[in-house]
């Protein structure tokens, strides 16, 4: 386990709530409250760590960033046009972000300067997903389709058209999958044949996941459990009552035999339990707990240990060619057929002849952005 954890989690109330993890005993770990800082002048949306920084998206439109280190404010992102709806790093040396202004931004942690603004989705960016190579990410909106991106041009690789909004989209620990969320519902897809392998579908609608390992996924709903699933075998694992109203949010980390599994709720109450992974998965047990006294939305773990293992400044070692093939492993057939609904592929590699109607004024070209 890595000497520090925190745990980073953002409520209705305005105020991101910051406390410090410690291990008692095998049985016992504590949340100390650390800090709380008053950050937005609107509810919480989002939050996303790295090795140095949390941030933090909010309906005010802005996204505010903290230094833990020195634990003092770092100043605020201010691009996006409406409700940040999802952040996400790689690794401590890029942040990605999307808002209801259907723009996904892409900054610099080292000057926090944006990039590259990329006009992602019809309507707003519901959520995002960067592959672990850094390549590619997966992002989704309210205009019913799944896109990918190439990190290397800010370019939509492809598009899948969908028949429904989906809330989330994430990419497996190995890469190897991806999974897209809607309503109750999680599609698998397989990224070697590009083609949807099953369906899972929880008892309630589903508000969060979290890979614990590239198998075992932990879904939160709208009701008081979390259920773990096999993806591979599209199973249920086991599911346990971790709250007492809807679990807003989970997260995880490892510690040295087990998983320590992170929940949030609008209880006010952040609980942390203990997963032992093993070939026939019991329901984890309760570790430890602490109440925020406020209505919780978000939620994210500080391990900087463990975010050092990746290189702070990842090189630009891939190419747009290799780029382009990993986008065509997601989309290797033109048609591909969920069930008894066509999902369209559309191919937007190359630029688009006509420009939209009543834009009014040149487009500028942006930088060329490598992850």
């Amino acid at each position: 386990m890595a000497n520090v954890v925190q745990i980073m989690a953002g409520s209705y109330e305005q105020i991101i709530f910051g406390y410090k993890v410690t291990c008692e005993s095998e049985s016992e770990w504590k949340a100390t409250a650390d800090f709380t800082h008053h950050a937005h002048t609107q509810s919480i949306s989002a939050v996303a760590t790295s090795e140095r920084f949390v941030v933090t998206g909010s309906k005010d439109e802005t996204i505010q960033l903290y230094d833990l280190k020195k634990g003092v404010e770092h100043g605020a992102l201010l691009h996006h046009d409406g409700t940040i709806t999802c952040l996400e790093f790689y690794g401590s040396s890029h942040l990605l972000s999307g808002a209801e202004d259907g723009l996904i931004c892409v900054w610099s942690t080292k000057k926090w300067e944006c990039l590259k603004s990329i006009p992602a989705h019809r309507g707003k960016v519901t959520s995002l997903s960067v592959h672990p190579s850094g390549k590619l990410a997966l992002s989704v909106g309210t205009d019913k389709t799944l896109r990918t991106w190439n990190l290397i041009d800010g370019r939509a690789a492809f598009i899948k058209n969908i028949k429904m909004i989906a809330q989330i989209v994430r990419w497996s620990p190995d890469g190897d999958k991806y999974v897209v969320v809607i309503d109750e519902k999680v599609d698998i897809y397989d990224l070697a044949t590009a083609s949807l392998t099953g369906t899972i579908t929880n008892p309630k609608r589903i508000s969060s996941i979290k890979f614990i390992t590239n198998s075992i996924l932990a879904i939160a709903g709208d009701d008081e459990k979390v259920r773990l699933c096999d993806v591979g075998t599209e199973q249920w694992l086991c599911e346990f009552t971790a709250h007492e109203t809807r679990v807003k949010a989970v997260d995880c980390f490892s510690a040295e035999e087990y998983v320590v599994l992170v929940t949030a709720s609008n209880d006010g109450f952040i609980k942390m339990w203990k997963l032992v992974i093993s070939e026939e998965l019991k329901p984890p047990t309760l570790l430890g707990e602490v109440n925020s006294t406020a209505r919780l939305t978000c939620m994210a773990v500080w391990t900087p240990e463990l975010i050092l293992e990746a290189k702070e400044d990842p090189e630009p070692v891939v190419t747009a060619a290799e780029v382009a093939e990993l986008a065509k492993e997601i989309t290797r057939s033109k048609r591909v057929r969920i069930a008894t609904d066509a999902v369209i592929i559309e191919d937007e590699s190359q630029p688009k002849k006509k420009a939209k109607k009543g834009t009014g004024r040149k487009q500028k070209k942006q930088p060329n952005v490598t992850i």
